[in-house]
């Protein structure tokens, strides 16, 4: 396994919500004749699946994390605990309805969080009181499409913050489950969102200006 992606770890464009939920990244569809394969221990199927999730698995963490070494260990951690099991995935066919790309995410996503939690990078986070203030209907800026000025924008948003826009605009979590996640509230997760379009539209701003 590669020590770091090679994609760069600046994100892709955050989408706008909208009636459905977006479309994730790892929204990858595997056969499930490569998925067999990989359960019977065939390292170029397991290599196939690597390289489709490297980038969705790394722009995630990166998100979440804001550090490129943390992000490339959530990236290696993950794939580990995928190939270990991978067995225990059964698709449709168990009962979950879960496809193979959601249960990918979901240990990507545990395991992001998890290091932010032992970082303890959000235990002074107190439950807001303004999800008042949340419209989730609201897009983010224009200046979101650029992938570049997106990134510097998200790096200096506190950790939880940013966590919540990305799982919750490009993941498609609702605030039940990103509340979940987080081990927070709801109203955690939707004062958050509120908090960072907010401040995420003022540092996006001022770059679409100069443009």
């Amino acid at each position: 396994m590669p020590a770091e992606p090679t994609p760069s770890p600046s994100p892709g464009p955050l989408p706008a919500p909208s009636p459905e939920r977006p479309l994730s990244s790892f929204a990858i569809d595997v056969p499930e004749t490569l998925l067999t394969r990989a359960r019977n221990g065939e390292g170029a199927a397991f290599e196939q699946i690597y390289r489709w999730f490297e980038r969705p698995v790394f722009t995630l963490a990166m998100r979440i994390a804001g550090d490129r070494d943390e992000a490339t260990e959530v990236l290696q951690e993950t794939m580990l605990k995928v190939l270990t099991r991978i067995g225990d995935f059964r698709g449709h066919g168990d009962g979950s309805g879960t496809p193979f790309w959601g249960w990918l995410r979901q240990i990507a996503v545990n395991e992001a969080l998890m290091r932010l939690r032992s970082q303890r990078r959000h235990e002074h986070a107190a439950e807001p009181n303004d999800e008042h203030l949340a419209d989730d209907r609201l897009p983010p800026p224009p200046a979101a499409a650029d992938a570049a000025a997106l990134g510097r924008a998200l790096a200096q948003l506190p950790a939880p913050t940013r966590s919540v826009l990305w799982l919750y605009h490009a993941e498609g979590y609702t605030h039940e489950e990103i509340a979940t996640l987080m081990q927070r509230t709801p109203s955690f997760s939707k004062s958050q969102l509120a908090r960072g379009s907010r401040r995420l539209r003022l540092l996006l701003e001022p770059e679409q200006a100069h443009a």
